[in-house]
């Protein structure tokens, strides 16, 4: 499976998340009451390529504190900031 780059930073701006760019573009998770977390995750700069791998979604996902499908389901709008942040809850990130 890939994803498209710009839908998957669309997606997650929707859902609470703020880019910072630096070298790297992070995608840092600010709380539905406004507190900065420690969850990120990064995208690449390069217009090239514009799918996200596999292997980088999984990547992404950890760092989102996500499985893979879970992940998918942020992207892909099953999977709203209050059932994200549920999640984030049951982890004791939030």
């Amino acid at each position: 499976m890939q994803l498209d780059k710009g839908d998957i930073e669309r997606s997650l701006k929707k859902k609470g998340f703020l880019t910072h760019d630096t070298h790297h573009k992070y995608l840092i998770y600010i709380s539905a009451d406004g507190s900065r977390t420690r969850v990120r995750t990064k995208l690449s700069h390069g217009a090239l390529p514009k799918s996200i791998s596999d292997e980088l979604i999984n990547t992404m996902a950890k760092q989102c504190r996500l499985t893979k499908n879970e992940f998918i389901d942020l992207v892909k709008c099953p999977l709203d900031q209050e059932k994200y942040e549920a999640i984030l809850r049951d982890q004791n990130i939030l």
